[in-house]
């Protein structure tokens, strides 16, 4: 899977380089950011500005990765999110929960102090 970590400041940026979120790569995508989490970041932001596909299963998995990240007390935002995409996640819900940034520098500055 083409993923990059990086950070700016105490936000970890997560880069997904892929067209289509989907099985069978969701497993090292949530696995990568769950690592994030565990190992204690807070602040998450993954921008999925080269994403034009997602299922019902990345769906799912974005969603579990948001639990994790408020049940660890820490925030997962969404960036570059494009319009096929915005579409899946308001039909399924998912945007009532996923905070959703134009890109990552604006869901970084969300973040505040």
């Amino acid at each position: 899977m083409n993923l990059t970590i990086s950070h700016t400041g105490d936000v970890s940026l997560v880069h997904v380089g892929e067209a289509r979120l989907m099985y069978p790569l969701l497993s090292e995508f949530a696995g990568s950011v769950a690592g994030l989490l565990a190992a204690g970041e807070k602040k998450v932001v993954i921008d999925l500005g080269g994403v034009n596909y997602v299922d019902s299963a990345s769906i799912g998995c974005l969603m579990d990765l948001y639990r994790q990240a408020t049940a660890a007390g820490g925030m997962l935002k969404l960036a570059g999110v494009q319009k096929r995409v915005e579409t899946m996640l308001t039909m399924t819900g998912a945007q009532n929960f996923l905070e959703i940034h134009p890109d990552q520098a604006s869901a970084v500055r969300s973040f505040g102090g």
